[in-house]
């Protein structure tokens, strides 16, 4: 299978698809940004606060529909702040659950492979007694941070490809 590009960064990138999502939705307090940086990468900064019941900020993309039935893994390079994020796929965009798979960051460049098969189905925090994420349709993807603690993060993404 040729790799499938869901998104490259670099500095003429249109963020226009890609949208902040934190725990305001339901009156936290947690504030975050996504931004292209000087040298082009995409990046997600902000502080997570607990304040009225929060914690939690994300980014999303809705992308064209994608089948990845045939993929093996989800390939993204990237480079964190030694914390832990969670990345999201929605096969429709229009689901209440996604399917999510914890990540830990290092403070440099990774590149972060996660097999489409171990993508669970969670909602609001809590795992769904349904089968993981079986590829067949990718219509959102998403980065999310919410380790239960107040903390500021930064997280720089490269590129994110389908293999």
């Amino acid at each position: 299978m040729e790799p499938i590009l869901i998104f490259d960064f670099n500095l003429k990138s249109d963020l226009n698809n890609w949208k902040i999502v934190n725990d305001t939705v339901m009156g936290g307090k947690s504030q975050s940004k996504f931004y292209l940086n000087s040298d082009g990468f995409g990046t997600f900064e902000g502080s997570v606060s607990l304040e009225n019941n929060g914690g939690f900020c994300s980014v999303k993309y809705v992308c064209e529909p994608i089948d990845l039935t045939d993929a093996k893994h989800i390939s993204i390079r990237l480079k964190g702040d030694g914390k832990q994020y969670q990345f999201r796929v929605k096969p429709n965009q229009t689901d209440s659950h996604s399917y999510v798979f914890p990540f830990q960051t290092t403070t440099d460049w990774q590149t972060i492979e996660i097999p489409i098969s171990e993508l669970y189905p969670a909602f609001r925090g809590q795992k769904l007694d349904l089968p993981n994420y079986d590829g067949s349709n990718l219509e959102e993807i998403a980065f999310l941070i919410g380790n239960k603690q107040e903390e500021p993060f930064r997280l720089q993404i490269d590129s994110i490809e389908v293999k």
